[in-house]
């Protein structure tokens, strides 16, 4: 009988290339945490859609900070919440506060490109993963959310909308 041609030392072989084969992904997927862990400005994901929670696109950023500049008030911020109404069932409500207006033990803020926006923990529950934009357009230039993961339709004015099941 020739060595390593036999059931059972082909299965040996096998495994021992498997956990060679395992013990080299690890080491790679170690030395890639151990970099991301160490880079500036990551942000770890930690819903179970591996979604960031929210993201503020530079446009809306930029319109932030100017709201900031005109009102002559850095602590103000925009709420994002999500209320019950409109044409599709639920819609998005915009409203500046001030930082001093937060609840800390309800409301997650976020700051990406400096602008700064605040939402209730069930209003993101409701948006987590979409995308706030600020758009111009001819009849109007507003706030929206964009890419909502959780809605499954949308009304014409892109303030309201329906939840997937």
């Amino acid at each position: 009988m020739l060595r390593g041609y036999g059931g059972f030392q082909n299965e040996n072989l096998e495994s021992k290339r498997c956990v060679l084969s395992g013990k080299r992904m690890l080491r790679a997927v170690q030395k890639r945490l151990v970099f991301c862990m160490h880079a500036p400005n990551v942000r770890f994901l930690t819903n179970e859609s591996h979604l960031p929670d929210l993201i503020i696109t530079p446009d809306a950023a930029k319109k932030l900070i100017e709201n900031r500049q005109q009102q002559k008030n850095e602590n103000l911020l925009l709420r994002l919440a999500v209320e019950g109404g409109g044409c599709s069932g639920f819609q998005y409500a915009f409203n500046f506060e001030d930082v001093a207006d937060i609840n800390k033990d309800e409301d997650t803020v976020f700051d990406q490109h400096g602008g700064k926006v605040v939402v209730d923990k069930e209003s993101l529950d409701l948006i987590r993963g979409s995308t706030l934009d600020y758009e111009q357009k001819l009849i109007r230039s507003a706030f929206v959310v964009q890419n909502n993961p959780k809605a499954i339709s949308g009304c014409g004015c892109g303030v309201s909308f329906d939840l997937k099941d």
